[in-house]
């Protein structure tokens, strides 16, 4: 029979898998995860479905991480045929993961649960890494359960109204008032600072033609930065532009992805057409711009720059619309391939009025945006 000892490694294994497939396994979680296996207990016929029911209870914090759970663990506790006891030889069936996109695992010997990490980490990160544009139907379709793996923070600016806190400036009227609670006697000096509140965030998303290869992870992401966003106190505006301008902000606030791409593909009439960036912003700086939506808010433009009208208009644009926002964020799914220098006329245009120019053409580019815009 396999220790104690033996079994904890197994299922911190099983953790490490699930990490590496994408579900945010914390070392909380993971610890939480032994103590529930060791309150109910493993042995006798039910073990691998106690063990199935605890991690449930205590890996998974949204619906996206319960299908990649039952998926990681398919593929690793039945490739080991339960938790590990003595067996007379390996067996020889090959093990096939079910998150893999390309082969199986390997053997389902002594080594599978390190096999089995080795794989999912190694499609993962390929896939983290591959561009969006050359990618299958099928590598596409794994990439989206992906993007619930980034973790987007809203920008934060401070705010004239001030709150208690540990440390800042003296706030004397409420250390004088604790004094006078205790009749003149000196009291603990109280502390304010400034509160802080989330910034507005702005998501132009171009759905030209050049951009059709991005276009659909691009509103995927704008849906994920939407749903994680508002949950944290902030407010994202998404619109499209083209030939012209969609506000898209409403079809994404739908909790479920699919049907908020479905709903935003609908309502986007321009979709892989021409492209006048410099007419669409202009619309949009006079129409919802200067009346507040832009003003001290983060704006990020998805664009490869490539524009049929007057690129000296698309200059004048962005230079306006930097006048009212707190930063602008251009980014363009060329900028982090090899060999990419900025000669198109929209982009040469364009630079000396964004604050940012990142990359935005594969899933690792997208982790670091939202940082960017996090750090705005």
């Amino acid at each position: 029979m396999a220790t104690a000892h033996e079994i904890d490694e197994v299922l911190l294994a099983f953790t490490r898998a699930l990490r590496a497939a994408g579900v945010p396994v914390t070392h909380d979680r993971s610890a939480g995860f032994l103590e529930a296996t060791a309150l109910v207990g493993l042995d006798g016929p039910a073990g691998q479905q106690l063990t199935y029911a605890a991690g449930r209870a205590t890996l998974c914090s949204t619906p996206d991480d319960l299908v990649r759970y039952d998926q990681v663990f398919a593929a690793f506790f039945d490739a080991r045929d339960g938790l590990p006891r003595e067996r007379p030889a390996p067996p020889s069936r090959p093990v096939t993961s079910q998150m893999s996109l390309d082969e199986g695992a390997g053997e389902g010997d002594e080594g599978a649960d390190d096999d089995v990490v080795r794989a999912l980490a190694s499609d993962v990160e390929v896939l983290r890494h591959r561009d969006l544009a050359t990618m299958t139907a099928a590598e596409k379709h794994h990439l989206a359960a992906m993007f619930a793996t980034l973790r987007p923070r809203p920008p934060l600016r401070r705010t004239v109204r001030q709150e208690p806190w540990r440390r800042g400036r003296v706030d004397a009227a409420r250390t004088l008032r604790a004094s006078m609670r205790r009749h003149g006697e000196p009291a603990r000096i109280e502390w304010r600072h400034r509160r802080l509140r989330p910034r507005r965030v702005v998501l132009l998303v171009d759905v030209s033609g050049s951009m059709s290869g991005y276009a659909d992870a691009l509103l995927r992401l704008a849906h994920t930065m939407t749903q994680a966003l508002t949950t944290r106190g902030g407010r994202v505006e998404t619109f499209t532009v083209g030939t012209r301008l969609t506000h898209l902000t409403r079809a994404l606030r739908s909790r479920d992805a699919e049907r908020a791409l479905v709903a935003a593909g609908s309502a986007v009439p321009d979709w892989s057409g021409g492209t006048r960036l410099g007419e669409t912003l202009k619309v949009f700086t006079d129409r919802w711009g200067r009346r507040g939506m832009a003003r001290g808010a983060v704006v990020v433009v998805f664009s490869d720059g490539w524009e049929r009208g007057d690129c000296t208009q698309l200059g004048e644009q962005v230079r306006r619309l930097r006048a009212v926002a707190h930063r602008v964020v251009w980014v363009n799914p060329h900028r982090g391939k090899a060999g990419y220098e900025p000669v198109q006329q929209g982009i040469l245009a364009v630079l000396p009025h964004v604050d940012d120019l990142v990359a935005g053409h594969t899933l690792a580019t997208y982790a670091e945006l939202v940082e960017v815009v996090a750090r705005a």
